[in-house]
């Protein structure tokens, strides 16, 4: 290797080192076997509070193996690795029989947070926990842990992945089974492989470019590389705005489908909440304007989750709370991803072949969407965020409410539309299936497919790497350097969602792939 063609390599590798480190400021993770979080050994309980069968108080640290022979009195000898052991757990200083319990030994780093680390099962009173975790606190060097901090130990520890983090948190929380399979799924990584992946490839496409920046001077690249690179770019750059393009399935499953019910006064709009919570959650009287503000009650669908709201009555209101409870519906019906619209049936026009046109008026006053009016270019919004609940079906002829239905049938402007009856339940069932639907709708599977986004802060850092890539394309032929600057930002905001990104790992490409100065 010539003098000169060494100078640039040295300068190549300081310049990446620098620009990488300044452009992202995020945490480059080596994982060692030895965790450095810090050198105290924590403890916390790690199953629910309150009175239960058993309770599972979880140690971590380099003094666990400490812990466990005080509090179990076990002598030189641990018990075997991930086998439970029923031992007497005592205090260390009074010895003092605390309860009869499983101790299990988690040696490092075959274990959750990849340090040493023990579990005591023990009987799930509150009188036992106290005991446990006071004598616990006692021993030196060993402190109560701070939230997440086990996790946080994990994740250091090169043991889960940020977004497995973020899985596992949605697992504990998940409350249905739509959630607990989405929560799974990204626990499992498959979410984190596919943004690693995307993150190794833009680690390539910079080294090519980065060496073709400081070594094709000297015809140490090879002819082509920029034009692979400008390929991978743009098959990138497609595969992350598909993976935009999920209209927010996987971020309604974790957070809950947001479903307002909306209409004029004395609609049953209570009633319908009500009937759906199957407990009196709003009060229902024959006084109009009887709800001034949001009612929110959260439910379980089919195993999707439903932030269910009842909202003020829409009239033009005198009384200043009337009308600010009409604005906060109004808002709420904005941020909604599904609307039930309830209607007054007896409000229906005699002649149903007049109760689309009726129907159609009505939405323009609940929901002023540009969709409403053309529904061609707003097929989505009208047949999956919006649904008509004809209310009060009891009192209508049941002659008219067939016509009504064959009307309706028949204009695929109107969205779709169910009789109900919240007084006799009339119609529950199939009102039921057809909610049902819509919601599977706007969630989807989350076990088909590939993985979904399912944090808000995934989109948005998703967003700038897009934003990105376009700087590259846009100064390709005008400036390298301003268009590997485009690259180095999308991988930066792919690190910050992972958690992971290093300039190491882009010098290494350079030497491995063009093998410069052997």
């Amino acid at each position: 290797m010539s003098p000169s063609t060494s100078w640039k390599l040295w300068r190549s590798a300081i310049t990446t080192l620098k620009t990488i480190s300044r452009a992202a400021p995020v945490r480059c993770l080596s994982f060692p076997t030895d965790v450095g979080c810090d050198a105290e050994t924590i403890f916390a309980l790690s199953s629910g509070h309150g009175r239960c069968g058993v309770a599972l108080v979880r140690v971590s640290g380099p003094a666990s193996s400490m812990v466990l022979r005080n509090m179990a009195g076990l002598t030189q000898i641990l018990p075997i690795p991930r086998t439970a052991l029923l031992r007497r757990i005592t205090d260390p200083h009074s010895k003092e029989l605390l309860d009869r319990g499983l101790v299990l030994w988690f040696p490092g780093p075959h274990s959750f947070t990849g340090e040493d680390s023990a579990e005591f099962h023990i009987h799930g009173g509150p009188a036992v926990i106290t005991a446990v975790l006071q004598a616990l606190g006692s021993l030196k060097g060993v402190r109560p842990a701070e939230p997440g901090e086990f996790t946080r130990r994990a994740f250091h520890a090169g043991k889960l992945g940020l977004t497995e983090v973020e899985g596992l948190g949605d697992l504990i929380h998940a409350e249905t089974e739509a959630q607990r399979r989405q929560a799974l799924r990204q626990m499992d990584g498959e979410l984190g492989r596919l943004y690693q992946d995307w993150s190794s490839r833009l680690k390539r496409c910079l080294a090519h470019v980065e060496a073709f920046i400081d070594f094709s001077e000297d015809e140490l690249i090879e002819d082509g590389v920029l034009n692979l690179v400008e390929s991978s770019m743009l098959q990138l750059q497609t595969e992350i705005e598909r993976h935009l393009r999920d209209e927010r399935r996987g971020e309604r499953l974790r957070s809950g489908v947001q479903v307002v019910i909306a209409g004029a006064t004395n609609a049953g709009k209570s009633s319908l909440l009500n009937t759906l919570c199957q407990r009196p959650a709003a009060i229902v009287s024959p006084m109009a304007g009887t709800t001034r503000d949001v009612v929110e009650t959260s439910l379980d669908i089919g195993g999707f989750p439903v932030i269910l709201s009842d909202t003020a009555g829409l009239r033009d209101a005198q009384d200043s709370v009337e009308r600010e409870g009409i604005r906060r519906a109004r808002e709420r019906v904005e941020q909604a991803d599904l609307t039930l619209v309830v209607v007054d049936s007896n409000q229906l026009p005699p002649d149903p072949r007049n109760a689309p046109a009726f129907l159609q008026e009505h939405l323009s006053t609940v929901l002023p969407r540009p969709s409403l009016e053309h529904p061609e270019a707003g097929t989505e919004a009208a047949s999956d965020r919006i649904l008509l609940v004809l209310n009060k079906s009891d009192l209508v002829a049941g002659g008219k409410q067939e016509r009504i239905e064959r009307e309706l049938a028949g204009c695929p402007a109107v969205p779709p539309a169910c009789f109900l009856s919240c007084n006799t339940f009339t119609g529950l069932g199939a009102f039921l299936a057809v909610l049902q639907s819509r919601v599977n709708t706007l969630c989807g599977d989350p076990l088909s497919g590939a993985p979904t986004l399912t944090q808000a802060r995934h989109r948005a850092h998703l967003q700038h790497s897009v934003q990105a890539l376009s700087q590259y394309h846009q100064y390709r032929t005008q400036d390298l350097a301003l268009a590997a600057e485009g690259i180095r930002l999308a991988l930066t905001h792919i690190g910050r969602i992972t958690g992971r990104v290093g300039a190491e790992e882009i010098l290494d490409i350079i030497f491995r792939d063009f093998c410069i100065g052997k």
